[in-house]
């Protein structure tokens, strides 16, 4: 069912569940909101009821293990916090919350907006011309031998990336981003205390992850938003205008990020319209009550969140419209009902812990995006969201751009 759908183009629409999980889709309206399906050898219960959900994802009596990662995906993450259980998650999250949060997170914006400067310097030369938003690298996942050559360069890259940091800091020549999380994962592995060492391989399994994962989740967020602001011209203006009111001309400053209102609101309902992840799975490692059903142990959860974040009974018939302005008083008030439930970046204490992360950087390539250029879909664009690893745009996207 998916290799037809994605086998040609769909319309100019937001309606992209039925694209992303056609199965999902039908099955639901044949057999409700919960249902077994088979993956392979693999039970599967499928749920869509927003309080089930909840119970699943806050996993209070650690019933609901994340599932284990197979194939090119374990190779490429390694034992990081995405992947990890137990004690050794624990310790890993508490450094990630500490690099990630406040005064650590201000020290990484210089970086952010160097790395903006450099992308802008290259879209000079398209001023007036179409320009390819979304440049993919794809994993030849097939080929083994490119996997493990791949794997490999990007564990050598941060080996070389650590030591450069370690001889900084032996010659007492830290820079800015002393703080930031590779900062936090030298200090834990240099650690005279056990319990709060880690290891070299825990180290760099680490940077992959919040490599690969936090790089793609921000380039998939700012993808889905330009398209969206290409299409919808008013909106655009909207937050070109509170950019700048905010910053004039100049570089987004670290105290008024967190005023971008429009914005923030452009953001969530980009992320609820096409989340970058598709569908959260999670593991039962024991019988459990579940709602009005007993479930036995080795059974997994699929929650399919495109399912959840176009679903009419909870977010109104005009669930298909880009519409920020249902997000203008927050969360609570941008449902139908108090059955809300929105993961684009997960729920409970797996949720994702980069989500301040990904956001302040989205808005601050935005916000430099938006002081220099109005921009508009190019024809040449093809509406085809897949999902590979995260949810993208199968031929990439492209607009015109136009220098203010």
């Amino acid at each position: 069912m998916k290799k037809e759908v994605i086998s040609s183009p769909m319309e100019l629409s937001h309606h992209i569940f039925p694209r992303i999980h056609p199965f999902i889709y039908t099955w639901v309206k044949l057999y409700g909101k919960n249902f077994i399906i088979w993956y392979g050898h693999q039970a599967q219960l499928v749920v869509t009821e927003p309080e089930l959900i909840k119970e699943i994802l806050d996993n209070k009596e650690e019933s609901y293990p994340k599932t284990k990662l197979q194939g090119y995906l374990k190779k490429l993450l390694g034992e990081g916090l995405v992947t990890s259980e137990g004690d050794k998650w624990f310790k890993q999250r508490k450094l990630a919350n500490h690099a990630f949060h406040g005064e650590s997170l201000k020290g990484m914006i210089p970086a952010m907006i160097a790395s903006v400067e450099m992308m802008l310097e290259r879209w000079r030369h398209h001023d007036g011309k179409e320009i390819e938003v979304f440049q993919e690298k794809l994993v030849k996942t097939s080929d083994n031998i490119e996997l493990d050559k791949l794997e490999q360069e990007i564990r050598e890259s941060f080996i070389k990336m650590i030591n450069e940091r370690v001889e900084k800091m032996k010659m007492g020549k830290l820079d800015s981003n002393a703080n930031d999380f590779l900062g936090s994962l030298l200090q834990a592995y240099h650690h005279t205390d056990k319990t709060k060492k880690i290891s070299r391989d825990d180290m760099i399994d680490e940077c992959k992850t919040f490599y690969l994962v936090g790089h793609e989740t921000t380039t998939i967020l700012l993808t889905w938003t330009i398209l969206l602001l290409a299409i919808h011209a008013d909106w655009q203006e909207k937050v070109r205008k509170e950019v700048l009111e905010l910053f004039g001309k100049q570089n987004p400053k670290p105290d008024n990020i967190g005023r971008l209102k429009t914005m923030s609101m452009v953001f969530s309902e980009t992320l609820r319209l096409y989340p970058p992840v598709v569908s959260l799975t999670r593991r039962i490692n024991k019988e459990v009550r579940l709602g009005k059903l007993t479930l036995p142990a080795n059974m997994e959860f699929n929650i399919p969140i495109t399912q959840l974040h176009h679903n009419p009974d909870i977010w109104g018939e005009d669930v298909h419209l880009f519409k920020p302005e249902r997000f203008s008083e927050g969360m609570a008030k941008a449902t139908n009902n108090n059955t809300a439930i929105y993961l684009p970046f997960g729920l409970g204490p797996r949720n994702c812990v980069g989500l301040n992360f990904a956001t302040t950087q989205a808005k601050i390539a935005l916000s430099m995006i938006l002081q220099r250029y109005k921009f508009n879909l190019s024809p040449n664009y093809v509406h085809s969201p897949v999902e590979f690893l995260t949810l993208r745009p199968q031929h990439g996207l492209q607009i015109i751009l136009h220098s203010l």
